[in-house]
């Protein structure tokens, strides 16, 4: 289309193919079937240029993404030891879990325990993003190296346990399982004949009740704490991955590692809050323990911190605590009054309009709810045409993402320790238990 208005049109389709490539020049840097469709509008685009003077600014800022994406490290520069990093969760160690968060891409290299029918276990240095088959080979070399009985490794298998004794065997082909797994699951290899036989860890399925650190530290401490970590984690979530994780499914795994992590940390402060509560065998405390986390919650609603605040209140609603009549009753009116409140803003009544006005009238920085900006970009793919009239529906498929970096202020390790790494039971047939012995002996 000649004149202004095919100009005018050039411009906007060149503007959004700038602010794509602005966006996500790093991740487009890892896939070179990217790099050759980017390189081939680039060449389309210049051809236009001699036709539209006004596109020549626009055209050199292309060029120089372009030159980015492009951009390969030679292989002579690259250092010679890759550096691997912590994993979430992995091995509850203090010196990993202060450590500041960064994201996770498919060729980072973690280290992973992969366990024995007997509980023994062996230590892999992997890429996040290796398959079952890449795994097993792993383990089948460390085993090896152990002059361990060579007959067993030819038929190895991987599964999932989780502390429920819930197993999952995964396929050869299956990759980026590090990120997929439960808040207390973890990776098996064994032979086939003894799949059966695999139980969760013992340290998965024994309690202990008794105080434990929530009962010692300050409800400011542990929502900064929380605040702060958060922020972290979500910070290393690309916009990509949230349309990955709905328009791709298990196939975009592999770009939707940071934001799987993400979700599996408000799962587990979702059961450290009742965790904590059942592990607390004396009804008064436990009364105390309740006052304490709805301080909590409304001190991260506070930090607009809302991820905590709804996995805080969602793990008080948990039945296997909400059933404890007698220790509610206990506490002060005001805190009742205070729950109720929170309860109504977690509401997913009217698709949960409380929770949108209240986060409309927050300016950034600000944790949303992520569970929820799924299920919206979930409802926009299934409710809207990728391609309208032969064309791609703009209106869909564009959105934008606004963060601002947030200043933590220095607190104790201990405390920073103990809010990143919790202890928590995920099995809720064992939180009921626990729920049933506190209500038996309260009586």
């Amino acid at each position: 289309m000649e004149g202004p208005e095919g100009l005018g049109q050039k411009q906007a389709c060149l503007a959004m193919l700038l602010h794509f490539l602005d966006t996500y020049q790093g991740l487009l840097q890892e896939e070179e079937g990217a790099g050759h469709i980017i390189k081939d509008l680039y060449l389309l685009i210049m051809k236009d240029e001699s036709l539209y003077q006004g596109l020549r600014e626009d055209t050199l800022r292309l060029h120089q993404l372009v030159e980015m994406v492009e951009l390969k490290i030679p292989e002579e520069s690259q250092p010679p030891s890759k550096q691997v990093k912590p994993l979430f969760r992995h091995f509850r160690r203090i010196d990993s879990c202060l450590q500041t968060r960064v994201a996770f891409r498919g060729s980072d290299e973690i280290f992973c325990r992969v366990y024995m029918p007997d509980h023994s276990y062996v230590t892999i240095r992997s890429r996040l993003s290796a398959s079952v088959q890449d795994i097993l080979g792993s383990v089948t070399e460390k085993l090896q190296y152990s002059e361990e009985p060579a007959g067993r490794e030819d038929s190895l298998i991987l599964v999932a346990v989780a502390s429920s004794g819930e197993k999952v065997l995964l396929q050869p082909t299956e990759d980026c399982v590090f990120t997929t797994l439960g808040i207390n699951s973890h990776l098996f290899a064994c032979t086939r004949d003894s799949y059966e036989a695999l139980v969760p860890l013992p340290e998965e399925i024994q309690v202990s009740p008794g105080d434990t650190e929530i009962h010692r530290v300050e409800p400011e401490d542990v929502a900064n704490h929380l605040t702060a970590f958060h922020w972290e984690l979500f910070r290393c979530v690309h916009e990509l991955e949230f349309v990955d994780y709905v328009f791709h499914g298990e196939r975009g795994r592999r770009e939707t590692a940071n934001l799987e992590l993400l979700l599996q940390r408000c799962s587990e402060v979702t059961h450290w809050v009742a965790t904590e509560v059942l592990l607390c065998e004396a009804p008064g405390k436990r009364a105390q323990l309740l006052k304490k986390f709805i301080k909590i919650a409304a001190l991260c609603k506070q930090n607009q911190d809302l991820l905590s605040f709804y996995a805080v209140v969602m793990g008080l609603d948990n039945a296997a605590v909400s059933r404890l009549r007698l220790t509610w009753e206990k506490l002060p009116g005001k805190f009742k009054n205070l729950f109720r409140k929170f309860e109504n803003l977690t509401d997913p009544c009217r698709n949960h309009k409380s929770y949108r006005e209240v986060i409309s009238k927050m300016k950034p920085p600000v944790i949303p709810f992520v569970p929820l900006i799924l299920k919206d970009l979930t409802f926009l793919h299934e409710g809207s045409k990728t391609l309208v009239d032969g064309l791609v529906n703009i209106e869909k498929l564009v959105s934008e993402w606004h963060c601002l970096d947030m200043e933590a202020s220095p607190h104790h390790l201990q405390t920073k320790a103990y809010v990143r790494q919790f202890q928590v039971i995920d099995n809720q047939n064992l939180l009921f238990e626990l729920s049933y012995k506190l209500e038996a002996n309260s009586q």
